[in-house]
């Protein structure tokens, strides 16, 4: 019973739901719009909005905590353009537009983007 756990296990073990939580979320705040899964871009939302919470504030601890994370070309477009586009906005920073069905196993698509 899942009694109040939260989070998806996407069918991996941990270390590589990590890594595909991580890879997802770099890949949204380099290009800022991308497509996945439904459940994958529900799971990022969550993911992403800790990340951009904390860029927001640009310190040398916040520097470091993003970077044990992403990558350091990420962390730096975080710090530059992310981190103050949203310093007014107390979260929502992503939009998930569900789509259809993809076509080779039917599962459940969706594009999740970064709000301007």
């Amino acid at each position: 019973m899942r009694k109040r756990k939260k989070g998806r296990k996407f069918g991996r073990k941990t270390d590589q739901r990590k890594a595909l939580l991580k890879t997802l979320a770099a890949s949204l705040i380099l290009r800022e719009k991308i497509e996945t899964t439904e459940a994958k871009a529900k799971e990022l939302a969550s993911f992403i909005a800790k990340h951009i919470t904390r860029g927001k504030v640009n310190n040398l601890s916040s520097r470091r905590f993003l970077l044990r994370f992403l990558p350091s070309a990420t962390v730096k477009k975080i710090f530059d353009e992310i981190g103050p586009r949203y310093k007014d906005r107390a979260g929502g920073y992503t939009r998930i537009i569900k789509l259809g069905p993809r076509k080779s196993d039917g599962a459940k698509m969706a594009i999740i983007e970064l709000v301007k």
